[in-house]
């Protein structure tokens, strides 16, 4: 039995994969690794260990005895999934983006509607709802009703003293 000495890039140690004959293709080599390894949705890449030479051509012959390194990368056709949340505003800011049409609700209908997926509003607005009304279950009710007000326009965010625990403490020990 030959085999084929493989690691993962981000792996230390090395495992065999055997196989009949002198040489395995790389097609063959990457077929019996991701089914050893359980990998779906994804493309393998293989190199040399010693040379880091790519091997591009899946008819290519790798000999018995090698040390390959392998890359995982995303399949053709499919979006990588390192998604990245970019902001967060405390609550949707009075300031929507309004086209001009009158038949779309304004954003503080929108905060109190229940289906937003048929309401008629810009989806920026209806972004900003979802996000408004996602995050009242995590306030307390006096901080909910100062995001409230920052949705409708009033005051910005939350006052300076944003830890209402500590300052209901505070309040009660003077």
């Amino acid at each position: 039995m030959s085999c084929v000495h493989y690691r993962f890039q981000s792996r230390l140690t090395y495992d065999s994969l055997q196989f009949e004959g002198l040489n395995i293709t790389v097609g063959e080599l990457k077929r019996q690794i991701m089914r050893r390894e359980r990998l779906k949705f994804c493309q393998l890449k293989i190199s040399k260990a010693q040379t880091d030479e790519e091997y591009t051509d899946d008819d290519a012959l790798i000999p018995k005895n090698m040390s390959v390194i392998i890359r995982r990368v995303p399949a053709a056709g499919l979006k990588s999934s390192n998604r990245r949340f970019v902001g967060h505003q405390a609550g949707p800011s009075a300031k929507s983006s309004q086209t001009g049409d009158s038949s779309l609700l304004s954003l503080e209908q929108l905060l109190k509607t229940e289906n937003l997926a048929e309401a008629k509003a810009s989806e920026e607005d209806k972004l900003k709802a979802v996000m408004y009304q996602s995050s009242l279950c995590y306030y307390s009710s006096r901080a909910a009703a100062l995001l409230r007000i920052s949705a409708s326009g009033g005051a910005q965010g939350f006052p300076a003293a944003s830890c209402w625990r500590w300052t209901t403490q505070t309040e009660r020990e003077s």
